[in-house]
């Protein structure tokens, strides 16, 4: 599912407006959740606050990210970089400390990402800083909703409201340019409703996971996302599927897998 959203938003015509529209999904989603499901207990209202603010910069970086580079390049490179951030904070913060086998993996994610920064010819194409701040906001925003949805009482009333906090990206929208970013094609529109739609269900199971299994281990296993973005850039978005790249995300993965194994 991560995979997927992400595709349908470096495939949409206007990464901004395809973004906006997105948005504006799930923060109706997550209001009309919250008046099913009610607020999470007090204690998490910081960590809600917190993480919508992440989210809010995760969403910038994002659109500069896909604008400058491929989907099976930046995809991997952002969502690559975030399980041994996330495993490095969850040692330190939860004590959910990271073994032999933990620590290979955190080395064989860096050296996928190093294969994808180093293709020749490709790194020009993207921009590495904007895909690796983006990685960083992914951890961090990782970490916080680990904490919060494990102090809520109520993961699905933790996960509306993280989602609420959505809506304020349309609305910034909507102030600074008017209706402009919202008047696209049905096609547009639909695709970017459905990416919507798709992160809501794929992050809020995420949640759901880290109720009560290590936040280390739900990220290294979302991130095996990265072979499935290779193969949908390659299938969808017309992007070249390489032996270096296709070797990159494996070794990714298998990182991933590996940060993972201990739990």
């Amino acid at each position: 599912m991560h995979a997927s959203w992400n595709a349908l938003l470096r495939g949409g015509a206007d990464r901004a407006q395809s973004m906006a529209i997105m948005n504006a999904t799930l923060g109706i989603a997550g209001v009309v959740l919250l008046l099913m499901a009610g607020l999470p207990a007090t204690a998490s209202w910081a960590y809600v606050v917190a993480s919508g603010v992440l989210h809010w910069i995760y969403v910038g970086l994002l659109v500069v990210t896909y604008r400058s580079g491929d989907l099976g390049e930046t995809y991997p490179v952002a969502r690559g970089s975030s399980p041994a951030l996330v495993a490095l904070a969850g040692s330190l913060i939860a004590g959910e400390w990271i073994n032999l086998i933990g620590t290979i993996g955190i080395g064989l994610v860096c050296a996928g990402i190093f294969m994808l920064a180093a293709a020749k010819g490709r790194l020009r194409q993207m921009n590495l800083p904007a895909a690796l701040a983006t990685g960083v906001s992914i951890a961090a925003y990782t970490v916080v909703d680990g904490l919060g949805v494990r102090a809520s009482g109520n993961w699905l009333g933790y996960t509306a409201a993280v989602f609420a906090f959505s809506i304020v990206v349309p609305l910034w929208f909507l102030t600074e340019s008017g209706t402009a970013y919202f008047n696209a094609s049905a096609g547009e529109i639909a695709k970017a409703v459905g990416g919507g739609v798709i992160s809501f269900l794929a992050y809020g199971a995420i949640i759901w996971a880290m109720q009560v299994s290590p936040m280390g281990a739900v990220s290294a296993l979302r991130e095996t996302s990265v072979v499935f973005a290779a193969l949908l850039g390659t299938i969808f978005l017309n992007e070249r599927l390489t032996g270096w790249r296709i070797a990159a995300c494996c070794i990714i993965a298998a990182g991933a897998a590996c940060v993972g194994w201990r739990f």
